[in-house]
């Protein structure tokens, strides 16, 4: 199969590699769109390997399932998040992961959109329900509103109830933000940044959900309440906040598992969930696909379409 390969001095390639073999546990994969983060170019290989296969989350089709398996036929369109695969990424032709870590499309998403949200959607919901637990009629902000994983918690944060202040990066990712249904949206880098966040809540707002890091920040966990206020943000923010008097802090990182999944295509279902796509490349362009992210502003998720 043709697999995106990173040697050990990070050096990318298109190589010829083996189909993984399927475990009793395990399902295998004809992948058809493939996420891609940050994280990506930084993978290496471990051990003896002399390349490693990147890619964290991925959508596409059953085409084997291990002598153990009973939730999945051969055919089914599913997604998946596996990070740190052991058998290879995403980025490849096939993949084989833990049958737990796979869930079948949400009804309301095709391929190309579920191939993008398992990675990003898992940590945006997680961030709402479990790390903040977000009520009806709260205050929240959500800072970096206009990335993969920002674009999707505005989304699952409106969902419950709350009133959302979105901060993005530049005037394209202000436009996408409203798009989505923020109710207030401004540029997290610009200087009337306090000003909008005191328009928005004059009492502070109860929670701050961070997919950014840096001064902006700061400015966001300044509007909180001075009693009570929540922060919640996913590890590998940098840099990462520093914790305040008063102010609870969590972080966390976004888990797979056959509940979580659902819960998780309940709540793309019930949102009606956009997915905002930056740019798609194919399998052979995967070296441009990681110098895109690289760059940053990127507004919502970069994928790789395989098939």
């Amino acid at each position: 199969m043709r697999a995106v390969t990173i040697d050990r001095r990070g050096r990318v390639s298109i190589r010829e590699v083996p189909v993984p073999s399927v475990g009793r546990r395990e399902v295998r994969i004809a992948v058809d769109t493939a996420g891609v983060g940050s994280w990506d170019p930084s993978m290496r290989p471990e051990g003896r390997e002399r390349f490693a296969v990147p890619g964290t989350d991925g959508s596409g089709v059953v085409v084997e399932l291990g002598s153990r398996i009973r939730r999945f036929r051969v055919g089914d369109r599913v997604y998946s998040y596996s990070y740190q695969n052991r058998k290879g990424g995403f980025h490849a032709e096939f993949v084989v992961v833990d049958a737990k870590k796979v869930a079948r499309l949400p009804r309301t998403l095709d391929a190309k959109r579920a191939g993008a949200i398992a990675t990003t959607g898992l940590t945006a919901l997680q961030g709402v329900d479990d790390a903040l637990r977000v009520r009806k009629g709260e205050n929240v902000i959500v800072h970096g509103a206009s990335g993969g994983v920002g674009s999707l918690a505005l989304q699952f944060a409106k969902l419950r109830g709350a009133r959302v202040l979105a901060t993005a990066s530049g005037r394209d990712g202000v436009a996408l933000v409203k798009r989505l249904k923020a109710d207030a949206a401004v540029d997290g880098k610009r200087s009337d940044l306090a000003e909008a966040a005191r328009r928005f809540a004059p009492e502070g707002v109860d929670a701050v959900l961070a997919f950014a890091g840096g001064k902006p920040l700061s400015v966001c966990l300044d509007a909180l309440k001075k009693r009570g206020g929540r922060l919640a943000y996913p590890n590998g923010v940098e840099p990462a906040p520093r914790k305040r008097r008063g102010v609870k802090t969590t972080a966390y990182d976004g888990t797979p598992g056959v509940e979580e999944l659902a819960r998780l295509n309940r709540a793309v279902e019930a949102a009606k969930l956009k997915v905002p796509i930056a740019k798609s490349h194919p399998l052979g362009s995967a070296a441009a696909a990681y110098k895109r992210v690289g760059k940053g502003h990127v507004l919502g998720k970069v994928v790789l379409k395989i098939r």
